[in-house]
């Protein structure tokens, strides 16, 4: 099913309305019209006004998250068709000498509407199409209201679960990431410990004159280099490891209170809807009682009879009630879960993007870093290759024969 606008249910804003720029309509589970502006996710049961500061119409307050996503429960797939899925249950039931299988509300229910896994959804050949909440985002909040079959078994996987999971992968991925960092510092520190113990070499010590001083230089940058690594591995471990290890620590912990969360309305909502089929069956039978009564009062007229038939009709309707109260707290389960489940997907979703752009930011920061590192290194050569430029074969040797010269008289021809 593409996606597309609900039409307003009859009675209820037939006429096209102008919103303003950013609003839109939708339904909520219960068929009642709220307005959503897709830039700020902020919702309101009134219509808003074009006039900035007046309301079209008077109503309860503003809610900071909205309490249906477009009335879909997925992708493209409304939660409530107007005026049928959410009362299609008490179409079936308003009439307590015509409830059962055969009534005509419970037969367009059935064509309306389908269950999956005690979730009551619209049927996709029934329904118009219906525009998402943030059509050009690809929002968790519009896609991932079914289950979908597990690809490692038979079974399926709620929608919420797979958000779930991503977001537990995503921590276990800034943890690696975490771990990658310290290993890049355990090297950074092995390198600069071997830089400084091969600057205290001896070797080539004796070396003199100007070539003596810039391999002087050459092992005092070595020095000057293990300093730097030393400090890009500080600066690793306070401005990047630790922020990555550290950065919502209790993270696992307030996703498995929100699983919990959401879990326990899923299974609230389970039995909400057990015990509508268990009215249903009963009312059904009740039905079938009472009409049985009524076939034997047109074989014989007894005042017994009579009496049966007023007990069954009071059963029926009393079963017939008892079906209404189930459907009630039945859709009450589903608004609940379903706004919960707004509100949640769309904070998991704030969450991943925080995520995400803080690795980016402490990723950049890295980069930063070793930007500089080879910046200073370059610094800590500079000193040697003014010493190489300043080496003077000529020089040197005038330098060591005057200090170690022993003689300039040349020898001469010995006579006889």
């Amino acid at each position: 099913m593409k996606p597309g606008m609900v039409p307003p249910p009859p009675g209820e804003e037939s006429q096209t309305v102008i919103l303003p720029p950013g609003w839109h309509s939708y339904l909520s589970p219960q068929g009642r019209r709220y307005y959503v502006n897709t830039t700020t996710n902020e919702t309101t049961w009134e219509r808003p006004s074009s006039s900035p500061g007046i309301s079209a119409s008077p109503g309860p307050h503003r809610s900071s998250l909205p309490p249906t996503v477009n009335g879909y429960h997925a992708s493209g797939t409304p939660a409530h068709p107007p005026e049928t899925a959410h009362m299609s249950l008490r179409k079936s039931t308003g009439d307590s000498q015509n409830l059962g299988s055969s009534s005509p509300g419970k037969k367009q229910s059935k064509e309306n509407t389908i269950t999956i896994n005690c979730v009551t959804f619209p049927h996709p050949d029934t329904m118009p199409e219906q525009q998402l909440l943030k059509p050009t985002e690809w929002s968790y909040c519009d896609y991932f209201w079914a289950d979908k079959k597990d690809p490692q078994g038979n079974g399926t996987v709620a929608g919420f679960e797979l958000l779930l999971q991503k977001q537990l992968k995503g921590k276990q991925m800034q943890k690696e990431m975490s771990e990658f960092i310290r290993e890049r510092i355990k090297i950074e520190e092995e390198y600069a410990k071997n830089l400084a113990k091969l600057s205290q070499n001896s070797l080539a010590a004796q070396e003199e004159g100007s070539l003596g001083e810039a391999w002087a230089q050459v092992k005092k940058s070595l020095a000057d280099e293990a300093e730097v690594h030393l400090k890009f591995s500080a600066k690793l471990h306070s401005e990047v490891e630790k922020p990555l290890m550290n950065f919502r620590e209790n993270f696992k912990k307030d996703m498995k209170k929100c699983d919990h969360h959401i879990a326990d309305l899923r299974k609230q909502l389970a039995s909400r809807y057990a015990s509508v089929e268990k009215a249903r069956k009963a009312l059904t039978e009740r039905q079938k009682d009472l009409e049985m009564k009524t076939q034997q009062l047109e074989i014989k007229l007894s005042n017994k009879t009579e009496e049966d038939i007023k007990k069954a009709r009071r059963k029926s309707t009393q079963a017939g009630d008892d079906l209404m109260r189930c459907v009630d707290l039945y859709n009450q389960a589903q608004s609940k879960w379903f706004e919960e489940m707004v509100t949640t997907t769309l904070e998991l979703e704030r969450l991943e993007v925080e995520r995400v752009e803080m690795i980016r930011q402490h990723l950049c920061q890295y980069t930063q870093l070793r930007h500089e590192t080879d910046m200073f290194n370059q610094s800590t050569v500079e000193p040697v290759d003014q010493l190489l430029r300043k080496v003077d074969p000529a020089k040197d040797r005038e330098l060591w024969v005057r200090e170690h010269k022993t003689g300039n008289i040349r020898p001469v021809d010995m006579e006889i």
